[in-house]
């Protein structure tokens, strides 16, 4: 039986969907993550909470670099956006933020667990 993809979560969707190759990369990871649970099911819920929270982290990473770099160019604009895009990843990435709310991956997770 072939799973449909796991979805990222609604908040997390809506606090990036400026950035929709972030979303993308989101995706990527969720659906390496039903694939890893397929071989190992473990707790398949909790490995896809730790490769949102991975990737997320390298969001965070990519964004302080954009900013390091933009704060090296001196460029108040740049700067600007760059600490905007950093707050955002920042928390996206918190328990407060993005990754509150988890109720469609944890649905999806229940309604397919004789996969896992």
């Amino acid at each position: 039986m072939s799973l449909p993809p796991p979805p990222v979560p609604a908040k997390l969707r809506e606090m990036l969907k400026d950035y929709p190759g972030h979303i993308e990369r989101l995706q990527e990871v969720l659906i390496r993550s039903v694939e890893r649970s397929k071989r190992l099911p473990l707790m398949p819920f909790d490995d896809a909470i730790s490769a949102l929270e991975g990737r997320l982290g390298t969001f965070i990473s990519e964004a302080r670099e954009e900013l390091n770099v933009a704060k090296m160019d001196g460029d108040s604009e740049m700067i600007s956006r760059a600490d905007d895009k950093f707050r955002l990843m920042f928390r996206a990435r918190s328990g407060n933020g993005g990754m509150k709310g988890l109720h469609d991956l944890w649905e999806y997770f229940e309604k397919n667990k004789e996969a896992f």
